[in-house]
């Protein structure tokens, strides 16, 4: 009786062409570019956002369109990276399957480097477009694991562009296209690449892919190319006064009798005691206005007329200090950023504005009827709506 051993499977070959180290090479330069720009945006976004204390009080107002631009950049590259990242994993897969899968400590570096920068170059394009539709089917908060993938991954990417520099530098520059038989000399024959035609091709590709995302995305920032927005989530165009909203008034909890004209009341409290002022009140005092942008973390922005109370009168009032840091209370119930702090920059901006009227018209409930905060230069989610309360700290 003949006993038969099975063999075990060989690890897949690939003569596909193209998955070679100069494609890769020049694709991983796109692709660190963008990185590079989603990162250091994604710092500025996120210091607006949850400044540390040292950097609350010299936080900028000016420009006051400098977190539109941030941040729509910031989303426009994320979006963008999505074809130039699956061209880049399209190009290195063979090698996911090299044998035997660790030759040596550098290839267990480079491997491990791989693994991790894959894993979080996924997971954080994923989280990032999952919250630009403002789908959170996670229990996690997103800005905080959004955060820490962002240094991972480029903690990850530092590492695997140390252990792949030979590499990369041999292949940095562009071989010269073969010639016709016969022309070539012998001294130039290993400078020539093959390859290149199809390479030029492949790249010409993958660039009008990421044009192509680009051009029917980036209109929900840049206003020039607002007809092409196909694929944006958000069109600022097509909302109640002219703005998109993110969370309704019902969405909020603001549905009872002190979010009314009759019902509502502002409450301004500092060194002096506290100020209660009628929406008819409020109205009554010196009114002002500005045109600034509101942009949100989520990449769409638009520029509105709003007019209102300056937030500077309004602490003058109940004798703030210049350099008091202040606390905005909303009546909103449900979900999260009901509670603002304004840094003295913003407090005390001529253009920060205790709003209640958006394009000449009284804000509607979903935009924060009775009045809302605009400040220049700030990210969305601070704009808070539904002002009942502001305090000095």
């Amino acid at each position: 009786m003949v006993t038969r051993t099975r063999a075990l499977p060989r690890p897949p070959r690939f003569r596909g062409r193209l998955h070679d180290p100069r494609t890769a090479t020049v694709i991983g330069r796109w692709l660190g570019a963008g990185v590079a720009v989603c990162f250091l945006t994604g710092l500025v976004s996120h210091g607006l956002q949850t400044p540390p204390g040292w950097l609350a009080p010299h936080l900028p107002t000016r420009p006051v369109w400098g977190y539109r631009v941030t941040q729509g950049l910031h989303v426009a590259t994320g979006l963008a990276l999505v074809p130039l990242l699956l061209a880049k994993l399209w190009t290195v897969y063979p090698r996911l399957f090299v044998w035997p899968p660790v030759r040596s400590p550098a290839h267990a570096a480079e491997r491990l480097s791989i693994t991790v920068l894959v894993s979080a170059a996924l997971l954080e394009v994923c989280l990032g477009m999952t919250n630009i539709t403002q789908w959170y089917p996670w229990p996690f908060s997103f800005r905080t694991v959004h955060w820490a993938l962002a240094w991972v991954m480029v903690g990850a990417l530092l590492v695997h562009v140390v252990v792949k520099a030979p590499v990369i530098a041999a292949h940095w520059r562009a071989a010269r296209p073969a010639r016709a038989a016969g022309t070539a000399g012998a001294a130039d024959a290993d400078d020539v690449d093959p390859d290149a035609g199809d390479r030029r091709a492949l790249l010409l590709g993958v660039g009008a892919a990421v044009a192509t995302v680009t051009a029917v995305t980036v209109g929900q920032t840049v206003t020039p190319l607002r007809p092409l927005t196909l694929l944006a989530p958000r069109h600022p165009d097509h909302h109640q006064q002219g703005l998109p909203v993110n969370r309704t008034a019902a969405e909020a909890g603001v549905t009872g009798t002190d979010a009314t004209a009759d019902g509502w009341r502002l409450r301004v409290v500092g060194p002096r005691g506290t100020l209660t002022l009628s929406l008819a009140e409020v109205g009554a005092l010196p009114q002002h206005t500005a045109r600034l942008p509101i942009a949100c973390v989520e990449g769409w922005s638009a520029t509105a007329d709003w007019g209102g109370v300056r937030v500077a009168d309004l602490l003058a009032r109940v004798g703030a200090p210049e350099d008091a840091t202040v606390r905005v209370v909303s009546l909103q119930r449900r979900g999260a950023f009901s509670v603002m702090e304004m840094p003295p920059p913003y407090a005390r901006d001529p253009l920060t504005l205790l709003a209640l009227r958006l394009g000449g018209e009284a804000l509607s409930p979903d935009h924060g009827f009775p009045a809302r905060i605009i400040a220049p230069n700030r990210p969305g989610v601070w704009q808070t709506k539904w002002v009942s309360r502001i305090e000095t700290l």
